[in-house]
């Protein structure tokens, strides 16, 4: 994918070996583009050794952090033109567990909507203006099936953020998409990574495609959607999940 060679590109959310994040970070760095990773935790270094990009500590529910990692970003590497959102669903030492709607207690809810819409907005408004100063931007926030296509018994919160982040990709590519700037989201649905659960797993192999997805399915979407060769799509959500909402029955 040539259109991403030379740019500066943010991962948010990249700390795990097996996870998409990472996977997304890989794809953009094998095509030359000039990589930050980032995580809440300092095992984001080994995953910047990896592939000898920039690595940084934040937390991004914290704006102040995010500001501090794009100054570090543009001090080292450049201004940001390309930013994928991953960032979410689980956040390391902070677990809550899935429950019926009227056992969401204040805390749980807005925890869920930090980290899987706040994050996004506030690395989206952080980058955006620079993007759209300098004619071109491309952003791309991984969301879920969860949520704008399907629900889960037990993870209202995480489904409505996530459907959140469809709605504020498609404002940012309206708003935006006049001074080169695209959005776009991509929709995972049974991936297969370190923290998949047996019971995901399975779910996995009921898809039509019969196997969970790889990280790697999910990047070399992501890795499009980043790309020069990518300028007429924006607003669009792009569904990975092996067929899986075209079933009613599952097997």
């Amino acid at each position: 994918m040539a259109g991403v060679k030379e740019r500066v590109a943010l991962v948010t959310g990249a700390g795990s070996a097996e996870g998409i994040g990472f996977a997304i970070a890989r794809a953009l760095a094998a095509a030359g583009a000039r990589v930050c990773l980032t995580a809440t935790t300092p095992r984001i270094h080994d995953r910047g050794a990896e592939l000898s990009a920039m690595s940084h500590v934040a937390d991004l529910t914290d704006p102040a952090q995010v500001g501090d990692l794009f100054a570090a970003i543009e001090a080292r590497l450049g201004p940001v033109e390309v930013l994928v959102n991953n960032a979410g669903m689980v956040q390391t030492g902070k677990r809550v567990k899935h429950q019926p709607l009227a056992g969401w207690s204040d805390e749980a809810w807005a925890h869920h909507m930090a980290l899987n819409l706040t994050i996004p907005f506030h690395c989206c408004r952080a980058a955006l203006p620079g993007m759209a100063d300098r004619g071109f931007g491309r952003i791309v926030n991984i969301a879920s099936v969860t949520g704008p296509l399907v629900a889960l018994a037990g993870a209202s919160a995480y489904a409505a953020a996530k459907a959140g982040i469809t709605g504020l990709t498609r404002s940012i590519a309206l708003e935006y998409g006049g001074r080169g700037v695209t959005c776009n989201a991509v929709l995972p649905g049974w991936i297969a990574t370190a923290s998949s659960s047996r019971m995901e797993l399975r779910a996995g192999r009921a898809t039509p495609v019969g196997r969970p997805g790889t990280p790697e399915e999910v990047a070399a979407c992501a890795l499009f959607l980043t790309s020069d060769e990518a300028s007429y799509v924006t607003g669009t959500t792009l569904v990975v999940d092996g067929g899986n909402t075209l079933q009613e029955v599952k097997r």
